[in-house]
């Protein structure tokens, strides 16, 4: 009876690990992402700056080029680099709150096999 429920639990903390962790990987992703939208804005919001105010600027839309004032431009890239910093600033505290949830899931496993001493051996034998 307690074997069984062991069991159980066991699974439960397996999906809870499998859960988590692929979460986090999705999370990592993303901060990826946004950390090479917040790069392209720089560096472009860089290469704007160097250019004198009377320069013709085109925007890119889609496959086709616009016209646009230099400061409207920077503008648009000041405004990409401050919400890729919110994003990833947001994606960092979820980070870490998975990576938390990650260890106490860790703990959980560990206290559940030491526990039960069996069930780690049955676990190892259905991994060989």
């Amino acid at each position: 009876m307690a074997d069984e429920a062991n069991r159980k639990a066991f699974l439960e903390i397996q999906s809870r690990m499998i859960e988590s962790t692929a979460k986090l990987k999705q999370v990592q992703n993303q901060i990826r992402s946004k950390e090479g939208e917040k790069k392209r804005a720089y560096l472009t919001l860089e290469e704007l700056r160097q250019l004198l105010d009377d320069t013709n600027t085109y925007k890119s839309i889609g496959r086709t080029f616009v016209l646009e004032p230099k400061s409207v431009l920077m503008d648009e890239q000041e405004q990409k680099l401050k919400e890729s910093e919110a994003a990833i600033s947001a994606l960092e505290k979820s980070k870490e709150y998975l990576e938390k949830q990650i260890a106490e899931v860790e703990n959980n496993l560990r206290e559940l096999l030491q526990q039960d001493p069996g069930l780690a051996r049955q676990i190892m034998s259905m991994s060989v």
